[in-house]
């Protein structure tokens, strides 16, 4: 453990943070920049002594979880937290569920794909972001409550809706990936809860699941050609193309279609149908659960 080095990255941390940046009132001017010690110890729920030691080289080695709730109270980057353990010796522990939390420059993307429907999936299939298109191609996503985003539990309790893969071809294909990447999610995080709960419920109400479950049949789809039965422009050939975010465990999909083809003018005839019904309170791409 690098105690000085640890000092320094800790005191220029707490500087760069203003009280607004972390939800706290501003009382009063300050002598220095950035926020007060004790507001980082309350943020990380330790004592003010025990920061302000950390502070002057004088502190015990931290554990992971004060490492972690230092993290959390400074906003430190992914690149950022593995410093932090760097510094004191510790790897970094791994997330206990999917994180939810989806990178600024992946939101921003998908914003500047006014012909792609672009969403963003968790380790567990829960939609944690989308563009307009996409919620014009697939579902206004906005709609609906976080629990019922989930992709792969829509799928397998909805059997009889036609529309419960959004109307997608290759149905048998997702059933039998949908349920070995859960599987796989679910060895990744075995204490997450969501993902745990999701499990029991699939195996407890859906046969086609519990049929495919034992199976571990992990597979990877990263491209795919499909076609959907939409209600407003009909049948349309997309392009699927499943990219991934690794340091979120989380998954970019992307639907495309060729230029000059009827399927790219029928989702650009959905871009502006889409528009149309969206709110000004929407603001699609920047939606994620609490």
């Amino acid at each position: 453990m690098d105690k000085h080095e640890l000092a320094s990255f800790l005191r220029r941390c707490r500087e760069r943070l203003s009280p607004a940046t972390v939800g706290l009132p501003v009382a009063g001017p300050r002598r220095t920049p950035g926020l007060r010690r004790e507001e980082v110890a309350g943020l990380a729920h330790i004592s003010t002594q025990y920061y302000t030691r950390l502070e002057q080289a004088r502190g015990p080695r931290p554990s992971r979880h004060v490492l972690a709730a230092l993290g959390r109270a400074l906003r430190l980057t992914d690149a950022e937290r593995a410093h932090l353990h760097a510094l004191v010796g510790e790897a970094v522990a791994p997330p206990a569920g999917p994180p939810t939390e989806v990178p600024d420059r992946v939101l921003d993307l998908i914003e500047r794909l006014p012909d792609t429907a672009a969403i963003v999936l968790d380790a567990k299939y829960d939609v944690l972001a989308w563009n307009p298109l996409a919620a014009a191609l697939l579902e206004d996503f906005s709609a609906l409550s976080p629990r019922d985003r989930n992709m792969i539990r829509r799928f397998f309790l909805r059997p009889d809706d036609p529309r419960r893969h959004y109307g997608l071809s290759h149905g048998d294909a997702f059933a039998r990936f949908a349920a070995g990447h859960l599987r796989a999610a679910a060895t990744r995080y075995p204490h997450d809860r969501a993902t745990q709960a999701l499990v029991a419920e699939l195996l407890r109400h859906s046969r086609e699941f519990a049929e495919l479950w034992p199976t571990h049949d992990v597979t990877d789809s990263r491209h795919l050609v499909k076609s959907i039965d939409h209600e407003v422009v009909g049948r349309v050939e997309v392009t699927c193309d499943v990219l991934e975010v690794p340091e979120r465990d989380q998954h970019l999909v992307l639907f495309t279609a060729a230029p000059g083809t009827p399927a790219r003018d029928a989702l650009r005839l959905l871009g502006v149908v889409g528009t149309q019904r969206m709110t000004t309170e929407d603001e699609p791409g920047r939606v994620s659960p609490p």
